[in-house]
């Protein structure tokens, strides 16, 4: 069964439940959420009674947001355990502490920030919520000269996150400090079959646009990139599936290959792929195939065929997040218009109430692999150039 909740729900992925007959659990989020006529929905009442009555309960949420509704009514099928090992940081790394045993990190709470002891720490460290999402709360520190002015922003930045999105799904109440993993970024979909098996349904590569850059703002696939992964990744994944024990579970992997090869787990996203419906719908729109539809129906690519003819070519989600430095409510409105003439082969645009949450839009592209510069623009620009303000004599919609 399938969870719909916010902040998003792509039309293909409406469609995807709609034309399979995928039963989509109607809770209250879902009546609201604009499914398609003919969506095979099923009541709370029925979808605790099949998490029952079934050894093989495949569930996928499309936001992490469902995850609440998971822990109070799924307790019994052990699977609310299971989220909390990947969705709490902390947790995380202690699961998989054997694996990289000289890995550094440790947890603090909020209000004992500003009196850490920094003496011990592995200077450049990146500290996040131990419950967090889209880079929300993501600062890295380079020297100890930094802490004040980074648990200053830190605090700021809780200020105005903090009613974003529910407390299973991102919670500042306690943060992780780990050693900062260098090397290139990767973002993966897959999932973990009946059997515990990883199947890989997409490898984006995420760039940067510097060192210090912690944003969300470009992921990249290719024929290169997942060829040259796919067998490394696929038994990374499946060492961190050993550990967890788990089974029919989908998940948003993202790591770090380092300079002398070693793999580094970031964070592992339980119970869905990329959020917002982003990298699992540019999939389709890169090779064609349905991943929401693989995991439920248990198939795995083959990307022997999938990857035919697709030399040359780069298919990228950008992510445009408010990195203006302006709030919201000095924004008359962002010009999606001179956004998309600077890209060759657009694929899709979707654009996001900006004053509800901090982002303008994702926008799907297609772009020669000789042409990366229209990427790097993108991916330096600190998207002033498409946004114009409102005056003193106006005021905000």
């Amino acid at each position: 069964m399938f969870f719909v909740d916010k902040p998003y729900i792509s039309d293909f992925f409406k469609a995807t439940v709609r034309d399979n007959n995928i039963p989509v659990v109607d809770t209250g989020i879902a009546k609201k959420s604009g499914l398609y006529p003919g969506t095979r929905l099923i009541s709370e009442e029925e979808a605790i009674a099949i998490a029952r009555s079934s050894d093989e309960l495949r569930v996928y949420t499309t936001s992490e947001n469902a995850i609440g509704w998971i822990a109070e009514h799924f307790a019994f099928t052990g699977l609310p355990g299971k989220i909390e090992l990947f969705k709490d940081k902390l947790k995380f790394r202690e699961m998989t502490r054997s694996m990289f045993p000289d890995f550094y990190f440790q947890g603090v709470a909020v209000e004992d920030l500003r009196t850490l002891q920094l003496n011990d720490m592995p200077f450049p460290f990146i500290i996040k919520p131990c419950v967090g999402f889209f880079s929300m709360g993501v600062y890295k520190v380079a020297t100890p000269g930094e802490w004040t002015h980074t648990v200053d922003s830190i605090l700021a930045e809780i200020e105005q996150i903090q009613n974003l999105y529910p407390a299973k799904v991102l919670n500042t109440s306690s943060f992780i400090i780990e050693q900062s993993i260098d090397g290139e970024e990767f973002a993966i979909d897959a999932y973990y079959n009946a059997a515990g098996e990883p199947v890989i349904l997409g490898i984006f590569r995420h760039s940067f646009s510097s060192d210090t850059d912690v944003s969300d703002r470009v992921y990249t696939s290719s024929k290169e990139i997942i060829e040259s992964n796919l067998e490394e990744f696929t038994a990374f994944a499946e060492k961190i599936g050993i550990l967890s024990g788990v089974k029919n579970f989908p998940v948003h992997i993202e790591l770090r290959r380092e300079k002398d090869g070693t793999l580094l787990p970031i964070e592992v996203n339980p119970m869905r792929f990329g959020g917002w419906c982003s990298t699992a719908d540019m999939t389709f729109h890169a090779y064609g195939f349905n991943p929401y539809l693989y995991y439920y129906s248990q198939k795995k690519p083959d990307w022997s065929k999938v990857l035919q003819g697709k030399e040359e070519k780069l298919y990228s989600l950008v992510v445009l997040d408010n990195s203006t430095g302006k709030e919201s409510h000095e924004i008359k409105a962002f010009d999606y218009d001179k956004l998309l003439a600077g890209f060759k082969k657009p694929i899709e645009l979707r654009k996001i109430d900006y004053h509800k949450y901090p982002v303008f839009a994702f926008l799907f592209v297609e772009t020669e692999k000789d042409n990366f510069a229209e990427l790097q623009n993108i991916l330096d620009s600190d998207l002033n150039e498409f946004v114009s303000l409102i005056k003193n004599s106006e005021s905000a919609p």
